[in-house]
């Protein structure tokens, strides 16, 4: 959810700068690897803490925006025929707000009738699916081979990765969404 339909590292940075703002911070241009707090901590000591407090803060996830086509492709693509789509997303391991706020923003976003549809998980391997479409490049857990073909949705964190066979990427919901979804097809 967050990265590929909800926009996270522009509601982070909005947000800090905005209870930071005499602290350096990461222009989206350079943002690199998928801890925040990690690139953060390394621009300079103690700023891991402060990057964390953002996202554990009430409304964070709520106050998203939704990435640019997000909306319109994931409700296109739950119309398609013979296809099942869900929200897989991990929640924080602080999670005072995270859960509730997620439901809420798919609420808002996509409409009640999408709540079905959300799978909350700190472990993404143990779902089965055909396709998982995440920003992160290496999703890890306890099973060492999901079930899925991983593609990887670009973020500002990812763009500069290469993908190699057999990943693919995809740069935007602008995108050619779909093929994604007839090649799959077609291989099965």
């Amino acid at each position: 959810m967050d990265g590929v339909l909800a926009d996270f590292e522009g509601g982070f940075l909005k947000k800090y700068r905005a209870q930071y703002p005499k602290e350096p911070y990461i222009d989206l241009n350079n943002r690199r690897g998928f801890w925040v707090s990690e690139q953060y901590e390394n621009l300079k000591p103690g700023l891991s803490e402060k990057a964390i407090s953002i996202w554990e803060a009430k409304n964070f996830f709520l106050d998203l925006d939704p990435i640019d086509g997000a909306v319109e492709a994931f409700k296109e693509m739950s119309n398609l025929p013979n296809t099942d789509v869900f929200i897989c997303t991990s929640p924080i391991k602080r999670f005072q707000f995270c859960p509730y706020e997620k439901y809420a923003w798919v609420e808002k976003h996509f409409g009640h009738e999408f709540l079905e549809q959300i799978i909350l998980t700190r472990d993404k391997t143990v779902v089965s699916a055909d396709l998982l479409i995440d920003d992160r490049p290496d999703i890890m857990g306890a099973e060492p081979n999901p079930s899925w073909e991983h593609i990887l949705f670009t973020a500002c964190h990812n763009r500069h990765l290469l993908v190699t066979s057999p990943n693919r990427r995809l740069q935007s919901w602008r995108d050619d969404w779909k093929g994604l979804l007839d090649s799959k097809r077609q291989c099965s």
